[in-house]
Formats: structure tokens, C-alpha cells, sequence
């Protein structure tokens, strides 16, 4: 297996001091190259964005998308000479459009993602209604909803492996951020990644001796998620995760500048 580590979309939003030193956000995505063909954890905004922003909803006007066509991950992995077209599936932590809005650019790819997020996104109902953009998937995405049940990871319970994937690949419940979130774990042989999503925001929410974040980014975070006191819970754990397992097991979440550029 080889791991591209990718920015699929940067945000620049409003008072970006508030969120961190850099003013500015990104959507760390995964292209994970195997025998079956290539896998993407994440789609980022995608191309239909860049031709139809408003298909953002209202959320574009304080997240600041950048909207550079070299930025989308189809622009990527061309980039790395590699073919869009052999994507085969995309694994998705939630279905926020900053994250799944690049779907129709892998119309042919098997899209996983937890059941309730696909039901709660179809639904949308009360406050959902805002965060689920339905032109996302009106393509017909193939859909492989992943039942909320499993085996036991590392202390986190009703962990998934994925239809079409070898066992490396496993959809890791981390409820909170929105109802049906996920991480998603890859195992590299000699260390495991733990993509964590939405799950935190900010690298220093994972330090062990001074965990903090930013003002902006503590607002937003309480704004934004579904369930507080579940998106609180599971951050602590991943905390703990990265404290009591952190010889191999590497935590990061969507949205850190450093935490991206930690990979290069």
C-alpha cells in the first residue's frame, strides 16, 4: 500500500486569525494506492462547485471556500500521475460538502459511509436541512452504507471493515460532529492512520499535558456539531488514544495546516 496525503480544498474564513496562526483551513484527504485500485478518503468541494458555488449552501459565505480548480482532488491525483478514473472508492468520514461535495467527480467509485449519515442526509430534517446538500449526490452515487455494528479497535466499539476493501481499510464510529461521523483507520503494516475527520479541529486539542484550541475554532465546533457532549467524549478518547497508543498510531484530523503539512 502507498499513502498520498492531499489538500482537497482550502478555506480562508471569516476573522481567520480567530482559527489559527495560518488564517486558513484545509481538508486533509488520503489516496490510498492498492491492488484494487485507488481509494479516497475524502472528495473535498469538487468541480461542480468551482462552475456552482451556491451548490455549498449558506455555509460558503463564512467558510471562505477557495475555489482553485488545481485544488480539487481530481486535480491532485492527476498531478501525481495517476488516473481519476481508477478510483474504485471513496470512504467518507460525513457528508458535509467540504468533504463529499466532490462526489460526482467519482461517479463510478463505491462511496462508503456510516448508515445514519446517509439516512440523516436524506432526511434532512430540523437543522440538517442546512447541512446536507443534496445536489452532492444527484448523480446516483453507489452507495455502501456501513450498518452500525462491528468489532472492537482499540477500545472504540462497532468498528466496520468495508465492502471491496481488504481489512486495512476500517470506518471507525466517532459520533458528535455530525450524527453519523466517522474516522477512518489504515493500517500501514508498521503504524496505523487514524483520519479523524471533523471529530477535532485544531492539532493542540490532541496534546496530552495542555490541550487547547482557538477561540474561533471552539465557537465553531460548538455551532457546528450535532451532539456536543458525544463530539466531546470522543475527542477525549482520541486523546487518550494518541497518548496511550501514539507508538503506532497516528492521529490527524480534516483540518490542521500543520497536521497536513506534517506529511509534506
Amino acid at each position: 500500500m502507498r499513502v498520498h496525503h492531499l489538500c482537497v480544498a482550502t478555506m480562508c474564513p471569516l476573522a481567520g486569525r480567530l482559527v489559527n496562526t495560518h488564517g486558513r483551513l484545509v481538508c486533509h484527504a488520503l489516496l490510498l494506492e492498492l491492488d484494487a485500485g485507488l481509494v479516497l478518503v475524502a472528495t473535498g468541494l469538487g468541480e461542480a462547485a468551482l462552475a456552482d458555488p451556491t451548490r455549498l449552501g449558506p455555509t460558503r459565505w463564512v467558510s471562505g471556500f477557495d475555489l482553485d480548480p488545481d485544488g480539487t482532488a481530481l486535480s491532485r491525483i492527476r498531478a501525481l500521475g495517476l488516473d481519476p478514473a481508477d478510483v474504485r472508492h471513496v470512504v467518507l468520514t460525513h457528508l458535509d460538502p467540504d468533504h463529499a461535495g466532490g462526489l460526482s467527480d467519482f461517479p463510478e467509485a463505491a462511496v462508503h459511509v456510516h448508515t445514519l449519515e446517509l439516512e440523516m442526509a436524506r432526511r434532512r430534517a430540523g437543522p440538517h436541512r442546512v447541512r446536507y446538500r443534496p445536489a452532492q449526490w444527484a448523480h446516483g452515487p453507489k452507495w455502501q452504507p456501513s450498518e452500525p455494528s462491528g468489532e472492537s479497535w482499540l477500545g472504540f466499539e462497532a468498528v466496520r471493515d468495508l465492502p471491496g476493501l481488504p481489512p486495512e481499510v476500517l470506518l471507525v464510529p466517532l459520533f458528535g460532529h455530525s450524527p453519523g461521523h466517522c474516522g477512518v483507520a489504515v493500517d500501514c503494516g508498521d503504524r496505523w492512520l487514524l483520519h479523524c475527520g471533523d471529530a477535532y479541529f485544531h492539532a493542540g486539542e490532541m496534546d496530552r499535558d495542555t490541550p487547547r484550541s482557538s477561540i474561533g475554532l471552539s465557537i465553531f465546533q460548538r455551532l457546528a456539531c450535532d451532539d456536543h457532549r458525544a463530539r466531546l467524549h470522543n475527542r477525549d478518547r482520541l486523546r487518550a488514544l494518541k497518548r496511550d497508543q501514539g507508538d503506532h498510531v497516528e492521529v490527524f484530523c480534516a483540518h490542521d495546516p500543520d497536521e497536513l503539512d506534517r506529511y509534506g
